[in-house]
């Protein structure tokens, strides 16, 4: 039973029960379990632990690639079996927990877990609960929809937990490139030159004696939560468009541009999916997270290959993939996140990256990450390790929120997690300003005039005049920096 799933005949004693597997937990312990925003995460051993916290005191430090679907942060949260979580979140029941300080957050650049942890600055993995398609003759593991962190969890762990998901297909083996780095100091660069360049093995390699449970499911990702373009994102995408033709005019980029990064969301998604109506061909993604723009320009022509670390996508769009796999195989490719987010190749292939700001200030600094500088939303996943070492840093985002009551464009952001130096391009639905070049008070006038909302516009400029008669090299009101932030806690509205 399940030959084609678990080709090294002995590993099948190591079937059980996700409960029966739980048992192999203890208070205390660091587990890495496999994931990327929804895709590729476990489905049974995550519930079954919850259960057993619910039953008695048990709590864990929880490592995974990214954020997880089928609810498994809220029911692990819930049942109160995490302490301390890292790198990234997004559900709504964690988030209260960590912003009442009872789960501790480590909120890091998506390429810096593993690296931390391969050099002892982290807890060392415990138990790595990882889901695969099948597993290989030598007891490798084929991974499903993502690989994010489940590569080095499961070679650095003391034990592995396997989630074989029947509702993968055994046509992914060969979708993935695990490539590892070694240790320093002798480290070599990672030799990769171009998006659709294999440079690995298509499976984790692992001691199979480290296996210590097999677990059988059947069960689907969540799918992607993305809303419809609207007219302000289609407008985000527009602004964009005639930037990205005007930067090929000028002899700055090719009509194939940059190959392309994409951070995760709704605006991201809409403004990769404005480029199938435009000059731009024979595209190339390398990014950490493929969404339904990326297959949607794949199957328009105008994407030739993507690689990522995970693939999250609407119901539709997920089944129309995973029932086709084949067909796209050859043109994508899932790595290590620290692959896929690693600065070194990020510069190298000299990438586009387009992520979404929380907001902005008027010399371009952005808050990815928390409200009113205090409370962490979900943390800022892989979009520092691309906007630092990108092509061109663009950030998007509406010109406001709350029906207006917040302007995303303000004095000065009450958090920094990109700063000025890191951005080139600010785009709202209203404009884009370009930065490159600009000293602070050029930059100011430019993001004034191209991207804040009418309404709040003449409040800007009142306080950036003010600012500069009093001076400095970056001028601000410091009695005044935060008056918008403090006027919405009194009165539910910046203006």
């Amino acid at each position: 039973m399940y030959e084609d799933r678990i080709r090294l005949a002995r590993l099948r004693d190591k079937i059980m029960s996700a409960h029966d597997a739980a048992t192999l937990f203890e208070n205390g312990m660091t587990v890495g379990m496999s994931g990327f925003t929804r895709a590729g995460d476990c489905k049974a051993v995550p519930l079954a632990l919850a259960d057993r916290s619910r039953q008695e005191h048990l709590q864990i430090t929880l490592m995974t690639g990214a954020s997880l679907g089928n609810d498994t942060d809220k029911i692990l949260a819930e049942a109160n079996a995490i302490s301390r979580r890292l790198p990234f979140q997004v559900d709504a029941t964690l988030r209260k927990k960590i912003n009442n300080g009872e789960v501790m957050f480590l909120d890091q650049h998506l390429s810096e877990t593993v690296e931390q942890l391969r050099s002892g600055q982290l807890a060392p993995v415990d138990i790595a609960v990882i889901e695969a398609s099948s597993i290989t003759e030598t007891g490798a593991i084929v991974p499903t929809t993502s690989v994010g962190n489940s590569a080095s969890f499961a070679i650095l762990a003391k034990k592995v937990i396997i989630e074989i998901n029947l509702k993968m297909p055994v046509e992914l083996e060969g979708l993935h490139d695990i490539f590892i780095p070694t240790y320093r100091p002798y480290r070599q660069p990672i030799p990769l030159i171009n998006p659709e360049q294999r440079i690995g093995v298509p499976f984790i390699p692992i001691d199979p004696a480290k296996i210590a449970a097999i677990v059988i499911t059947e069960k689907d990702d969540s799918p992607s939560n993305i809303l419809p373009a609207d007219a302000e994102t289609n407008a985000i995408a527009g602004h964009l468009d005639q930037f990205l033709r005007h930067e090929v005019k000028m002899g700055r980029l090719s009509a194939s541009l940059q190959p392309l990064q994409s951070g995760i969301g709704t605006i991201s998604n809409a403004v990769l999916t404005g480029l199938i109506d435009s000059p731009f061909h024979d595209l190339k993604m390398y990014s950490e997270v493929l969404q339904d723009s990326a297959i949607e320009l794949l199957d328009s022509g105008r994407l030739s290959f993507a690689s990522a670390s995970s693939i999250t996508l609407t119901k539709p769009t997920y089944e129309r993939v995973l029932g086709n796999i084949q067909n796209y195989k050859s043109r994508l490719v899932l790595r290590p996140q620290e692959v896929s987010n690693h600065p070194e190749v990020i510069r190298r292939l000299g990438l586009i990256a387009i992520n979404t700001a929380l907001e902005c200030d008027i010399y371009g600094n952005i808050n990815s990450t928390h409200v009113n500088g205090t409370h962490m939303m979900n943390g800022i996943g892989g979009s520092g390790d691309f906007a630092r070492n990108a092509h061109l840093s663009v950030f998007v985002t509406k010109s406001m929120a709350k029906h207006g009551a917040i302007s995303s464009i303000v004095p000065m952001v009450t958090h920094v997690d990109h700063t000025e130096h890191d951005v080139d391009v600010i785009v709202t639905e209203h404009g884009l300003a370009d930065l490159r070049g600009l000293a602070p008070r050029e930059r100011a006038a430019v993001i004034i005039a191209n991207c804040v909302d009418p309404s709040y516009r003449g409040m800007l400029q009142d306080y950036v005049k003010e600012a500069n008669q009093r001076g400095g090299h970056t001028p601000h009101l410091m009695e005044q920096a935060f008056a918008w932030h403090t006027r919405f806690q009194k009165t539910g509205s910046m203006r």
